[in-house]
């Protein structure tokens, strides 16, 4: 999770069946059969990371995150006796030891210029190794891009920076970056239509991520402002329907397997 933004794990989890699916999605396309070493890079509250333990019963599993408030809750409620939690930026942590598999899931998209970061992630694996990465890639749709509508708009302006993501890539340069560190590379792109219930159920779905690090710096009061006037907005973008209301989310995937 992103530094210096404090993370709620009760709101983020709302949707954690959503949240999930891609994590299942990228773990499908990893081919280690007994990887001894398997890191969860950025694993927030840790309910995906216990997934790698029972996956890899001969693994030792790290769970690195910034969030102190989602680490908190890894070590409550995600416990298991081969996964080690501990705190660390995705952008300096290093591993005591080359790594098997290296995941990174929803995280790198908060990182400006992540792209850079790529052929060092690459490089603590063993060889062998795979590195797989999840990045969100809907920064254009209406949920970011209304977003940003509120946030410089005259009422907001010099209360807010803006939301902070520095957004994705499109699938091609991480499928060249990656290419360039000599690993064999598969990069692929994917657009779940979740299907949300109850009202203002867009609203919710960002309360947990985007607009987490917006309303961090408003007055209670102005946080139900705020959430007003871009709730309105999202209503109108993203119309319930009599199954629920659909939003459309774009994901983009990479595995890289170093030689070996």
């Amino acid at each position: 999770m992103t530094e210096g933004t404090r993370w709620d794990p009760e709101v983020y989890l709302r949707h954690a069946g959503e949240r999930s699916r891609p994590f299942a999605d990228l773990l499908a396309r990893v081919a280690a059969e007994r990887p001894g070493a398997v890191v969860d890079l950025g694993c927030g509250a840790g309910n995906l990371t216990v997934v790698l333990a029972r996956r890899w019963p001969g693994a030792r599993v790290v769970g690195v995150d910034s969030s102190a408030e989602m680490l908190e809750r890894a070590r409550r409620d995600a416990a298991h006796e081969r996964v080690e939690y501990v705190a660390g930026d995705a952008r300096e942590w290093e591993p005591a030891a080359p790594v098997d598999v290296l995941v990174s899931n929803a995280v790198l998209q908060w990182i400006p210029g992540h792209l850079e970061l790529l052929p060092r992630l690459v490089s603590m694996l063993a060889a062998g190794g795979e590195l797989a990465v999840q990045v969100p890639a809907n920064f254009a749709a209406p949920t970011h891009a209304l977003l940003r509508r509120v946030c410089s708009s005259p009422r907001w302006a010099r209360r807010l920076d803006g939301p902070a993501e520095a957004g994705s890539a499109e699938p091609v340069e991480y499928l060249r970056v990656l290419a360039a560190t000599g690993a064999a590379v598969d990069v692929w792109e994917t657009t779940y239509l979740h299907v949300l219930a109850g009202p203002d159920a867009v609203l919710g779905w960002m309360r947990g991520t985007a607009l987490r690090p917006v309303l961090s710096v408003l007055e209670e009061a102005e946080q139900e402002e705020f959430c007003a006037e871009y709730g309105a907005l999202l209503r109108v973008a993203y119309p319930q329907e009599g199954f629920g209301t659909v939003l459309p989310y774009r994901r983009v995937f990479a595995v890289a397997r170093r030689p070996g």
